[in-house]
């Protein structure tokens, strides 16, 4: 506290231009040091932003300076690189998911609490101003006790436009894996911890072509499930539909509704950190655009390192590790009672996150006056 925090990144793909623009605008955050295996990729960051080495990835790990590794290595690398973080000492943030399954996962918890550092993980979308004012509007009553959700994400592939979906397609990838975490992390934001859930799956295609870049015309053979349907069952009895899929054309529905005794709420695409939170009460006539009412306003990914950075000494940060864990497991279940046709039961749990309230960063212009609430 009282300090930047300071933070080397591990992994320098195509993520890292929305950290790279957020960090310079966050305060609390000094990027000082960048790593990736390939040196003339972090060379290229660290020439494009004052004051940042380039440097090996055990360089970084070794550096005195660096308080935190943002990992951005691929899903397969998230726990090696986070374990080597962490015993060198560092707090860990790493992009969804947390790591490529549980028992991996809880390695990475574990040590973090041995080694007495701090985990956090993405996505932090959840503490922008969409989810969270339905988040608000929710605590506030204005829907009553909620029932049930539905969450929707569907997109034929993403090897429409991604020169090398290969890792999509393989085990560790599929929509689930991939959006879900978007998805379930602003569930249970906005409705608490999952107790069990119940999954379907299928595949439709054996193949995909990829369609840009240099491979293009090249097909990418399918070994997962590229729709998946889950319901989860949350401890406060509310129940949410998910379905993720690789397969559909389009949804014209919302990205996530969800329905209360007294009103539905539609909640903007989780993917995103803003968006139109609309309500419709019992009895009234017309959907009502809810006022932005908490959130981190025109925000971005990184502003979850920055919240990290704020969280006081032994408290759980909002985009933390045990929250991450949770959200892992329960799409790791999904998938586990598709295969065996049984409902499954979550053994972890996760608190709901505090509550963001509506935060500018300094200087920030709403309706045309500069806002001088600091996050």
């Amino acid at each position: 506290m009282g300090k930047p925090l300071n933070v080397g990144i591990i992994g320098c793909g195509a993520i890292i231009a929305q950290y790279l623009a957020n960090f310079r605008r966050l305060e609390d955050i000094s990027l000082v040091a960048v790593a990736d295996l390939d040196p003339a990729r972090a060379k290229a960051v660290a020439a494009g932003y004052d004051g940042v080495r380039a440097m090996s990835v055990d360089g970084l790990l070794a550096a005195d300076d660096v308080d935190l590794v943002l990992n951005l290595t691929i899903p397969a690398a998230h726990a090696e690189v986070a374990l080597k973080a962490i015993a060198a000492g560092k707090s860990v943030y790493g992009e969804k998911p947390l790591a490529a399954t549980t028992a991996e996962a809880r390695r990475v918890l574990d040590a973090a609490r041995d080694a007495g550092v701090v985990v956090g993980c993405a996505p932090d979308t959840v503490l922008g101003t969409g989810v969270q004012t339905a988040r608000k509007a929710i605590d506030d009553g204005l829907i009553g006790a909620p029932i049930s959700a539905t969450a929707t994400m569907m997109t034929p592939g993403h090897e429409r436009w991604h020169p090398n979906p290969d890792f999509y397609y393989q085990p560790g990838g599929g929509p689930l894996l991939d959006m879900g975490p978007y998805y379930v992390s602003a569930l249970v934001n906005m409705l608490g911890p999952v107790v069990s859930v119940v999954g379907a799956a299928s595949h439709t295609r054996a193949g995909r072509t990829i369609g840009s870049g240099p491979r293009a015309g090249e097909v990418v053979p399918v070994n997962i499930d590229s729709h998946v349907t889950g319901i989860l069952v949350h401890a406060s009895g509310a129940l949410s539909t998910l379905v993720m899929s690789f397969d559909a054309v389009k949804t014209k529905s919302p990205n996530i509704e969800i329905h209360g005794e007294l009103g539905s709420l539609v909640v903007p695409d989780p993917n995103y950190f803003d968006g139109d939170v609309e309500l419709f009460t019992l009895g009234s006539d017309a959907w009502e655009t809810l006022p932005v009412s908490a959130g981190y306003v025109d925000s971005g990914r990184g502003f979850g390192i920055a919240d990290l950075a704020a969280t006081p000494a032994g408290a759980e940060p909002r985009a933390g590790g045990r929250l991450a864990y949770h959200v892992l497991e329960v799409m790791e279940s999904v998938l586990e009672s598709a295969r065996s046709g049984s409902a499954v039961p979550i053994d972890s749990t996760a608190s709901r996150p505090a509550l963001v309230e509506l935060t500018f960063l300094p200087g920030t212009t709403v309706d045309g006056e500069v806002q001088e609430i600091s996050a």
